[in-house]
């Protein structure tokens, strides 16, 4: 997960205090209370820079790179499809969610309809099971997996790598990341299958955290960890690329390593959240799985809170 990054002497002193309360495995009242009262320069609030947002109709064209189950893959084509609201779903609902993302950011960038409803369109899946470039990754090749995953113009590629394919940077500093094709107009994700290589970090709060509080992992709606892990990052990387798919739309921070709508709020699921604590979920009766979001299939979901820049606070559906 994404780790606070904010630039001041007094947002450095929060960290500090912070990272020693977690390495000791507690959140002291003093670390609350420095986290109540912080209040960043309104030069590191999270803006827009008036850049290109992704909108209107969004085709998403998924790479499988590695091994995966049909009933893991349709976890996360579940996930996708959930996002619009032409798949309903009792609320709190996963295309609740997208549309707080819709509110919040894209309806106010440059150009924006703000009575046109942004859409999600799973427009094909294809996979590579035989990892035709390898199982330890270089993070040239993502964008050269997506690049072959055909995205179309406005589009998102989605290239989800299996448990056993390493990836630069995956577990020590990250868990998934975007970036783009400027040329050709698209975007593309990667998020990595956390469940044999780093549970702890990347799909925290369904596994124990390496580090901080030992608290209780929690039950994933699907019964998977490393697949409820990638969907909570899949939800994180596609909300920074369609609202900061280019390097200039609303982000916090510098321009090479940015907060975004989602990851300016690390570890917030519910309210009440803090370090440790994934906040007030809601929980299944019959299989315990803790949730924030219903989708399509029937299926639970739990997605990270999004950034509301015009009230600096954390939105969570639950």
């Amino acid at each position: 997960m994404a780790g606070f990054s904010y630039t001041s002497h007094v947002a450095v002193a929060l960290v500090s205090v912070l990272l020693l309360s977690l390495a000791h495995g507690s959140l002291g009242l003093g670390a609350r209370r420095l986290m109540e009262l912080y209040k960043p320069d309104p030069s590191e609030l999270l803006t827009y820079h008036n850049g290109a947002v992704l909108q209107g109709a969004i085709p998403v064209s998924v790479l499988w790179y590695g091994r995966f189950t049909p009933a893991q893959k349709a976890v996360v084509s579940d996930f996708l499809l959930s996002l619009t609201t032409a798949s309903p779903a009792p609320t709190p609902s996963v295309s609740q969610w997208w549309n707080t993302i819709h509110q919040l950011y894209l309806s106010k960038a440059k150009g924006a309809n703000a009575k046109r409803a942004t859409q999600v369109a799973l427009a094909g899946q294809v996979s590579d099971e035989r990892c035709s470039l390898g199982k330890s990754l270089k993070l040239p090749q993502l964008a050269a997996l997506a690049a072959s995953a055909k995205p179309r113009k406005g589009g998102i590629a989605l290239v989800l790598t299996a448990e056993d394919v390493a990836v630069e940077g995956f577990c020590r500093s990250r868990c998934g990341l975007h970036g783009s094709d400027a040329a050709a107009r698209t975007a593309y994700v990667w998020v990595g299958n956390s469940a044999s290589q780093c549970p702890g970090q990347c799909a925290w709060p369904f596994h124990k955290p390496v580090y901080g509080p030992q608290a209780p992992a929690l039950v994933p709606p699907s019964g998977d960890v490393g697949m409820d892990g990638m969907v909570m990052n899949v939800a994180s990387m596609v909300a920074g690329a369609v609202t900061n798919p280019f390097g200039d739309g609303f982000y916090q921070g510098p321009r090479e390593a940015p907060l975004e709508a989602a990851t300016a709020c690390p570890g917030v699921y519910g309210s009440g959240a803090y370090p440790g604590y994934a906040g007030n979920l809601a929980v299944d009766a019959t299989t315990g799985a803790s949730y924030n979001a219903n989708g399509a299939s029937g299926r639970k979901y739990l997605l990270p809170a999004l950034f509301d820049p015009d009230t600096s606070t954390c939105s969570t559906l639950v």
